[in-house]
């Protein structure tokens, strides 16, 4: 298996993961239920499931009143994609066994 099958395996599982962490967080916000930290929400995010979250954020209209989610989570996709160019066009072979 090669590095860029993995790491979009890998990107896949955490951009749903952020997707249902958002909804699960919205739905119990209705509920008035134990809510999901923000700080596991970002780290979701930061972890490469921010392109997840910013569409739950807009897809379920959830934590659309922090600057933090509504400016983070773009600013940090952003940064995320251009850490995937940099790392594809390096001129490193990454390969495993």
């Amino acid at each position: 298996m090669n590095v860029i099958a993995v790491l979009v395996f890998y990107l896949m599982l955490m951009n749903l993961l952020g997707l249902l962490s958002m909804l699960i967080d919205k739905k119990k916000a209705r509920k008035r239920a134990f809510r999901i930290p923000e700080s596991t929400l970002f780290m979701i995010a930061i972890l490469g499931g921010s392109l997840g979250s910013l569409i739950g954020v807009h897809l379920f209209h959830h934590k659309t009143r922090h600057r933090s989610f509504t400016i983070g989570l773009p600013v940090l996709l952003v940064l995320q994609l251009l850490l995937l160019l940099l790392l594809y066009l390096s001129p490193i072979q990454f390969k495993f066994l």
